[in-house]
């Protein structure tokens, strides 16, 4: 910087100071681009302030947020530049530019403000984006024809901002600046004198942009024309259409055809270019030209399936913009590039195995998008498979079963669908298609055997497991499932259930008792298997239980027989030869096999050496010749023992007696004693019967007294009451009203039960024999004696039978119970024996048949009076006379039997009504039979 400038820029720094201390504002005016630590004011002097209130009051600037371009010294009170202030970067073409600071002092707090202005200074020459601009103007232009240039740019601003600009040379050209609104000028180029190819093809020209510093400062930019030459000729093809092949999916690059343009001009106007002009379509994206020999080759995939011909529109065109166009027409030619497509349209996952044949099971639809022999389809399947594919109409298929479906055979398939085109070389596509063959019941249970046996011991425990049958189901899930049944069958008239069972599971047969080999050795029964299919299938096997023998029977002996009553002796003479058969031991086993071979053996004998036993045969013998001296009497113990583990046996006594005379033996044997141990025995089992025997009798009594016990407090208690027991009608059916009063259909003969004045409490009817209708006793109130019972049955009845009254003739039919079935004509006439008494059973059906017929005569009667004639006592009416439908007394019974099951059995209470006898008819003569009977019944 010269110093004019300097110089200049203090004469301005002094003529815009200002100070103003009344708003305690300062503001000050540099030059851009001062020095670091430059002065820019005396901060204290302007504002009045001593140094030490500087220094006091701690002075410091605030900027806020800008960047520190001024410092305090506070040592002079005055601003310095603290960094280079760039007043383009600082504000670039904004005018005025001023940085705005304060100083803040304390104790006390004071604050001022300063204003410092950013002076401009001409730093920057105007500069083009570009050095050059290149215009291309056809020798035609005409004169007048304007071109815009580039404009330049100036950081500086007022002054040192871009000012003018010059264009040299100005042969052909001149610079026209026109204002803008913005203050800007834009440059243009005016054309002035027209441009002659043939004289100057290239034209340069200078454009200069200038300030207004001092000094000025400019910029520079270089302009080049080129003259081009005016085209008067257009290109011409040779043929309008163009025709071509290509190959589906040609390789990139493949020359599809060549098209030719030619032009009349010179030089860039007779060179020609070719391109494509289709814009609707994808065939730029396919098909490209070469610009300069019209080459037209293949640049993308060529798909016969989506485009069999295609157009392309190609342009030929010379620099000068003249074109002329043409046509070419592509055929592509189609290969076996595709596959048949299979689409499954509806298919079967699951197929019965009962299907018929013929059931469809999957329809297929095959599409090939070749042409031609390429896009001709056929399907096959795998072999040896029951099924078929059969052609409905074009390219769909029908896959159907052909054959019998076994799904124990195959329960799936897996089918595997090919469809091939007949191109060359063919293609084919596959599908597999899988099908499970559900399950039908068609199979039924199979043992593994025909017949099964087993064995088990005998003395088996309950539920023992013997062994176990197995059926197979060649069917799937419930239909193979398989229950075991056991038939029903009888063994020895016994149902085979009772003796074993079989699980319904498992098919475990399970003994359900304990076996007997010596009741049965074996036995057969069927067991069925059953699958769970609807409707179930079955199948059988026999089964055959072997029971074996264990030994649990010892040997029983035949002979000789044992008896304690008598004793037995074989006799052997005293002139027995050596070997000599005394007696033979006869015994058996139940048991079989080896537990049924047995042995004898002497266990016990009187002279050891005078006899022995045949182990096998049982047969005893004598061992040595019988002398004098051999005792008479002799005793041998034979021990009978079988073959089995462990072995059982069993003891015979044979008594001997060595004698020549039967009077011999019979002297020595009248006090042959019985062994110590079976008295012993016998001694037991008689003082255990005693013990037993009195133990009964003294229960028996105590039972009988408390019997006796229970019935006297029971008459104590109907003494006191003073009642009676119910009136129970006893009638037959139809008797003849004997009245003659007409007011019931029958005669009803009633029968008293009432106790007896003894301590006894036993109950008696009365049987009068002298009438027989009903009377009644009106008092009701009196009891009669026990003398008196006795003098009225004598006096009544004595011992003389009498016949019986007419009152009583009925017929056999009308006679209640089996007593009244006597087929005699006599009886039937009532002139005959009267029958045997009725038992206790028919006389209980009777009261019960007396009680209804009761029931349904009084629902006939006139209410209150039950229409008994006058004879009876007034007071006899319903009220008294109790429901005997639902409650009857028993005779010598507390008891009493309902015909209403609703209502609880309950004692009849007394009844205020009188005793009434019944007559009874005479008893016939006894017969010895009879007699006989009836002395066993009052034994008894």
């Amino acid at each position: 910087m010269s110093d004019r400038t300097m110089a200049r820029q203090v004469l301005l720094f002094i003529c815009f100071l200002s100070l103003s201390s009344a708003l305690g504002q300062v503001s000050y005016s540099i030059p851009e681009e001062m020095a670091k630590g430059s002065l820019v004011g005396n901060i204290a002097q302007d504002l009045g302030l001593d140094l030490k209130r500087l220094k006091s009051g701690k002075a410091r600037i605030y900027t806020g947020d800008s960047a520190e371009y001024i410092e305090l010294n506070k040592e002079r009170g005055v601003l310095l530049i603290k960094e280079r202030i760039d007043r383009e970067a600082l504000c670039g073409q904004t005018t005025p530019c001023a940085l705005h600071l304060q100083i803040i002092l304390e104790n006390p707090i004071e604050f001022y403000s300063v204003t410092i202005e950013v002076i401009d200074i001409n730093d920057h020459s105007p500069s083009f984006k570009r050095d050059e601009m290149r215009f291309r103007i056809s020798e035609s232009a005409v004169t007048g024809a304007v071109f815009v240039l580039e404009r330049a740019m100036d950081l500086d601003v007022g002054i040192n901002g871009l000012q003018t600009y010059l264009l040299k040379p100005t042969d052909n050209f001149v610079l026209k600046l026109q204002s803008q609104a913005d203050g800007s000028k834009l440059v243009e180029m005016v054309l002035q004198k027209p441009l002659d190819r043939e004289k100057q093809e290239h034209l340069s020209l200078v454009l200069t942009a200038i300030d207004g510093g001092d000094p000025q400062l400019s910029g520079t930019a270089q302009i080049h024309i080129t003259v081009l030459d005016v085209n008067d000729n257009a290109p011409v093809f040779t043929h309008k259409i163009y025709k071509g092949t290509v190959i589906e999916n040609a390789l990139k690059g493949t020359v599809v055809t060549t098209v030719s343009a030619s032009d009349l001009d010179e030089g860039s106007n007779g060179k020609v270019k070719y391109t494509i002009t289709n814009t609707l379509d994808n065939v730029p994206e396919l098909f490209e030209i070469n610009e300069t020999n019209g080459e037209v080759r293949v640049t993308g995939n060529i798909d016969y399936e989506k485009a069999r011909h295609y157009q392309i529109h190609a342009q030929a065109s010379d620099d000068g913009g003249l074109t002329d166009s043409c046509k070419i027409d592509v055929d592509v030619i189609d290969i076996n590039d595709n596959k048949p497509l299979i689409n499954i349209m509806s298919k079967l996952t699951s197929l019965s195995e009962n299907s018929n044949p013929g059931t469809v099971v999957t329809v297929i639809n095959a599409q090939d998008p070749d042409a031609g022999e390429n896009g001709k389809i056929h399907c096959s399947i795998n072999e040896n498979i029951p099924f078929t594919l059969k052609s409905t109409n074009n390219n769909f298929f029908s896959l159907v079963t052909d054959g019998d479906l076994d799904r124990e055979r195959e329960s799936e398939y897996n089918i595997s669908v090919t469809c091939a085109d007949e191109g060359v070389p063919s293609l084919s596509s596959s599908v597999t298609l899988s099908l499970q063959i559900s399950d039908v019941n068609d199979n039924a249970p199979v043992f593994e055997k025909s017949s099964y046996e087993a064995s088990v011991q005998e003395n088996n425990t309950p539920g023992l497991s013997i062994f176990t049958v197995r059926a197979r189901d060649a069917d799937f899930n419930q239909n193979a499932r398989v229950s075991y049944i056991l038939e029903d069958s009888s063994v020895n008239g016994v149902p085979v259930s009772s003796l074993v069972s079989v699980s319904a599971d498992s098919g475990v047969i399970h003994a359900v008792r304990s076996f007997d080999y010596e009741q049965i050795k074996d036995f057969q029964f069927r067991v069925k298997a059953q699958d769970g299919g609807s409707p179930p299938l079955s199948s059988n096997a026999s089964v055959k239980i072997i029971i074996q023998d264990q030994n649990d029977n010892a040997p029983q002996v035949l002979y000789p027989v044992q008896s304690g009553a008598s004793v037995v002796a074989e006799i052997v003479p005293r002139s027995a030869d050596v070997g000599y058969l005394v007696t033979k031991v006869v015994a058996v086993d139940v048991d079989s096999g080896q537990n049924a071979w047995l042995s004898y053996k002497l266990q016990k004998a009187t002279d050891r050496a005078l006899f022995e036993v045949g182990l096998q045969n049982g047969e005893i013998r004598t061992v040595r010749q019988v002398t004098d001296k051999d005792a008479v009497k002799q005793r041998l113990t034979v021990v009978v023992e079988d073959n089995g583990q462990p072995s059982r046996s069993a003891t015979v006594n044979v008594n001997v007696a060595v004698a020549d005379s039967f009077p011999e033996v019979l002297s020595e044997f009248t006090d042959f004693t019985h062994d110590k141990e079976y008295n012993d025995n016998l001694t037991f089992y008689l003082v255990l019967a005693l013990a037993v025997v009195s133990f009964l009798f003294i229960v028996s009594i105590i039972a009988i007294l408390s019997v006796k016990c229970y019935r006297w407090r029971r008459e104590r208690m109907f003494y006191k009451s003073g009642a009676n027991l119910p009136v129970i009608p006893y009638y037959p059916p139809l008797y003849a009203d004997v009245g003659g009063t007409g007011t019931l259909q029958h005669v009803y003969n009633y029968e008293v039960c009432r106790t007896t004045d003894s301590r006894k409490s036993d109950l008696k009817y009365v049987r009068p024999c002298s009438e027989s209708i009903i009377s009644l006793d009106t008092s009701g109130t009196q009891t009669l004696t026990h003398a008196q019972r006795e003098r009225l049955n004598f006096d009544d009845c004595g011992d003389q039978q009498k016949p019986p009254s007419a009152d009583w003739r009925f017929t056999q039919n009308q006679r209640p119970g089996p007593s009244g079935a006597a087929a005699t004509p006599e009886v039937a006439m009532g002139t005959g024996p009267w029958p045997n008494p009725p038992t206790e059973a028919e006389q209980l059906q009777a009261l019960m048949a007396a009680a209804n017929e009761v029931s349904e005569a009084t629902n006939t009667l006139a209410p209150g009076t039950m229409g008994l004639t006058t004879r009876y006592s007034p007071q006899f009416t319903l009220q008294h006379v109790p429901d005997y439908r639902q409650n009857v007394y028993i005779p010598g019974s507390t008891a009493t039997l309902t015909s209403n099951q609703q209502q609880p059995q309950q004692a009849l209470p007394p009844p205020q009504a009188v005793a009434v006898a019944q007559p009874e008819p005479p008893k016939a003569a006894q017969t010895p039979a009879s007699k006989k009977k009836s002395t066993k019944k009052e034994k008894k």
